[in-house]
């Protein structure tokens, strides 16, 4: 059909007009190139086509008039050319191939194709008209069609051609096996009959933009279902535009690939993908807090709007009020114990909200529970899937709802952590969402795991912590401890505010003879193993302080003491067991106990301070300022520092240090000093600085050191005793020398006698007079050298009794026939405590009396019962 004959016609053109409208350029004559030349009665050329001079190189002037044999074949061939041409020339048509020489072509030679029909002339002599076309234009037109037909016929794609108006010209038979007809039905239609709506529009703007500017589209990704299936299938479209020979466009080819697998593979590894991002976010997120309700909220933070829509938490009310001393009970294999059924409750134990999230604006859960506001205590209903999914401790997916419900899909997930049930987390998807799969279940389940773990540990540290609480607290002297000739102040900080148990401690001890027993120490570590240590090394340091050892003797006995905590038992482990428990990289750090101390004796008469140190920071002693001078700075002691507690091998030093009337001495611990903000030098300049006015009242200079060091940065615990020396008054001591003679008994009682008036004791008399005398005279009896006697007047009356005799006496009871012996028993009857101490000529017998009551009579041996006075005579 001539090209002109699909051309759109022109309105008002007539169907005559449009007949013999000119062909444009491009129709398949200008790919074929036909030439044509004729041969008159003479054999020789008389007529010589244009296309023909294109096709062998010769104008019409070179051509007309020549013999065709001579001129285009070659001499070997010319013999049988001039038969043929007899023949045709006879009027015999004949079609052949022809040798030629290609013009300009270095005298290479080309086929030709030759259709040759007699004609007559007017003159009824018999010629020929020749059509010639070049072999090689023909070959390349068939493997074209080939091709053109492979594309169509073979491809295992979907192809379409559309034409300029869009719609299809053709369509090749993979199309029409998806689509359904046969190939010649689908000429003429739209994309629109093929596709959705909005699909059709897509596509048809991307065709229309391929034919205006040239521009091919790759990929291009549509969505829609085949005839008669509900199946929803995705292709991928590459179109391109085509030509015509002269370049002008003709059409589109659409090739189209179902991609459907690969789509789904992609959604499958982009759901895999996410879902592992969100796992590894709720790694990142849920836990960082050791608060229940906290880590709660974390695991919603993660899963809002990133998993679902909506989400709630419920955990249960006893573990939110610490009530998890549970008996575990499984129901069934493979069922986790369920926290409402220890304890005496009922499988259906009340419920706490204690989170809620919801991407979308003022939009509830639906299902039971849905109504429960935050804070709220609740049950789920016997048959609800809550409860469903608490008593088998599986999940539960409830799919649909109302047609006109918000929420369309719920995953309902018991928290299971170390086989116990701890709550129920709900996960909602709303319209418009994808519903819960399988992929979603197992994450959901995965999320709800990990935040009960956290949960469960958060419980644990919470039961750990309160009662490491309770143990440290136990432990610390309450309030403000008091002592004689020392105004004492103190102050503790945990570390932060989230553990508050730590291993630093400090102690204030009485003593014999109104001396006071300051002690600071630091066990390293921190939660309830280091407060365990810290208390049993603060029992340790009592109950030593109760032998009346010098300080470097308590140390090396608390040492020892470290060392069997250690070892696991008193005394155990050897020197070098110890140390090479610290120094060995393998060695279990939980096994090893090591702490530092100071411990102080100061006594209030010598005014004289005897400090031990065990690898801890140096007390710090600050004088009182002369009238009208500026204070001093605070001194850091020279005392020698020893090893840390639990080394062990090393001997502990002591400095005896006199503190004069009212200086300060402060004790503290590493955590007041130390920071990774500052070099110690700094902080331990910072503390001397902050103490130098030791006038000012004790509890403001230690609230101003806390203040001025920035103690509050969480790294160690702070332990703080500071203590103003008063003394004793010089006459509140009663200090004497006396004889070792008989009438030293006497002489005792005579000094006591006398100086008890004096401090309005009258109602001691009796009873002061008679234990001086029974202390003198074992003292006479047992003892050596020379006998001090010394009263001391403060809170309570003590009496010292000193000689040079090591031997410490001790308590018996008498037979009936002992004449002595009871003096002893007498003394602890009568007064409010006595013992014996070591001193570096000898030893010290003491007792205490309690002071009277205003306007009470004092104690008197006559207020001795009859069974205590018998029970001294067997």
């Amino acid at each position: 059909m001539p090209a002109q004959a699909h051309q759109a016609r022109v309105p008002g053109e007539t169907w005559h007009d449009s007949l013999w409208h000119s062909s444009p350029p491009g129709s398949i004559y200008d790919y074929i190139k036909v030439a044509s030349f004729s041969i008159g009665p003479d054999g020789l050329i008389d007529q010589w086509s244009l296309r023909a001079e294109e096709l062998f190189g010769l104008t019409a002037a070179q051509a007309v008039g020549r013999d065709p044999v001579d001129a285009f074949m070659p001499p070997e061939l010319r013999a049988g050319g001039h038969r043929k041409v007899a023949e045709i020339l006879d009027g015999k048509e004949w079609t052949g191939l022809v040798p030629f020489r290609i013009p300009g072509g270095d005298g290479e030679h080309g086929v030709a194709e030759i259709y040759v029909m007699p004609t007559q002339t007017e003159t009824a002599e018999r010629a020929a008209l020749c059509v010639v076309v070049d072999v090689r234009a023909l070959r390349r037109i068939e493997s074209d069609l080939a091709a053109s037909q492979a594309i169509f016929g073979q491809s295992p794609f979907g192809f379409l051609l559309f034409g300029t108006d869009l719609t299809v010209q053709r369509a090749n038979r993979r199309f029409a096996t998806v689509f359904g007809g046969a190939v010649e039905e689908h000429r003429g239609r739209t994309v629109h009959d093929y596709l959705p709506p909005h699909e059709a529009d897509k596509m048809t703007e991307a065709l229309r933009r391929v034919l205006e500017t040239g521009e091919s589209v790759t990929d291009l990704r549509i969505t829609g279902a085949a005839p008669g299936s509900r199946d929803h299938r995705h292709w991928s479209i590459n179109l391109y535009r085509v030509h015509g020979g002269t370049g002008r466009p003709i059409g589109i080819a659409g090739l189209g690939t179902d991609v459907t697998r690969r789509h789904l593979a992609a959604r499958e590894a982009a759901g895999v993908r996410r879902n592992l991002a969100l796992l590894n976010e709720a790694g990142h997120r849920i836990g960082n807090s050791l608060d229940l309700e906290t880590t709660a909220r974390e695991l919603l933070d993660v899963t809002v709007p990133g998993f679902c829509d909506l989400a709630a938490v419920d955990l249960y009310e006893g573990l939110l009020l610490g009530d998890d001393d549970r008996p575990a009970r499984p129901q069934g294999p493979g069922v986790p114990s369920l926290p409402g059924q220890g304890a005496g409750r009922a499988p259906s134990a009340p419920l706490r909200r204690v989170a809620f999230a919801s991407a979308v604006s003022d939009a509830p859960l639906s299902g039971p529970g849905a109504l429960v506001s935050v804070g709220e205590t609740h049950r789920y209903p016997a048959a609800s899937p809550g409860a469903l999914a608490l008593r088998t401790a599986r999940p539960r997916l409830i799919e649909g709802g109302a047609p006109d419900a918000l929420v369309q899909s719920t995953l309902i997930v018991p928290m299971v952590a170390h086989d116990t049930v701890v709550g129920l987390a709900q996960f909602s998807r709303t319209k418009g969402s994808e519903p819960f799969g399988e992929r979603d279940r197992a994450v959901a389940v995965e999320l709800a795991a990990r935040a009960a773990v956290c949960i469960d540990n958060a419980r644990l540290y919470r039961r750990e912590h309160e009662r490491a609480l309770i143990l440290q607290r136990s432990l610390l002297p309450p309030g403000d401890p008091e002592a004689a000739g020392l105004d004492i102040a103190c102050r503790y900080l945990p570390g932060n505010a989230a553990t508050e148990v730590g291993g630093d401690w400090f102690d204030v001890i009485e003593l014999p003879g109104h001396r006071t027993a300051l002690v600071v120490g630091d066990v390293m570590g921190r939660g309830l193993r280091a407060a365990v240590a810290m208390g049993e090394l603060r029992t340790a340091v009592r109950t030593l302080a109760l032998l009346d050892l010098e300080p470097a003797e308590v140390l090396t006995a608390l040492d020892e003491v470290a060392r069997g905590l250690g070892a696991g038992g008193p005394g155990g482990g050897s020197q070098q067991a110890s140390r090479a428990a610290l120094h060995s990289r393998d060695a279990d750090r939980s096994e090893v106990y090591l702490a530092t101390c100071v411990y102080a004796v100061y006594d209030p008469v010598t005014r004289r301070c005897t400090i031990a140190n065990a690898g801890h920071m140096p007390p710090v002693l600050v004088e009182p300022a002369e009238e009208g001078g500026r204070p001093h700075p605070g001194l850091l002691l020279e005392i020698p520092t020893g090893m840390p507690l639990g080394v062990g091998g090393e001997p502990f030093e002591e400095v005896e240090v006199e503190i004069p009337e009212g200086a300060l001495l402060a004790l503290y611990t590493d955590g007041l000093v130390e920071s990774r903000d500052h070099p110690l030098e700094e902080g331990l300049r910072g503390l001397r600085e902050a103490v130098a006015d030791p006038a000012r009242p004790l509890e403001e200079i230690c609230d101003h050191v806390l203040n001025t060091l920035h103690t509050r940065h969480g790294e160690d615990d702070i332990a703080l005793l500071m203590a103003r020396v008063q003394g004793l008054p010089v006459d509140a001591v009663g200090d004497w020398q006396l004889p070792r003679e008989a009438r030293s008994v006497g002489r005792a009682r005579e000094l006591a006698r006398a100086k008890l008036p004096a401090w309005g004791l009258e109602g001691l008399l009796d009873t002061t007079e008679l234990l001086v005398s029974e202390l003198v005279t074992n003292a006479l009896r047992y003892g050596e050298g020379e006998i001090r006697l010394r009263l001391l007047l403060d809170r309570t009356l003590v009496c010292e009794v000193w000689d040079a005799n090591l031997a410490q006496p001790r308590r018996r009871r008498a037979r009936d026939t002992d004449e002595g012996g009871r003096g002893l028993q007498l003394v602890g009857l009568l007064s409010a405590g006595w013992g014996t101490r070591r001193t570096h000529r000898g030893k010290t017998v003491w007792f205490e009396l309690p002071l009277p009551m205003p306007g009470g009579a004092g104690e008197t041996v006559t207020e001795l019962s009859a069974e205590q006075l018998l029970s001294m005579y067997g």
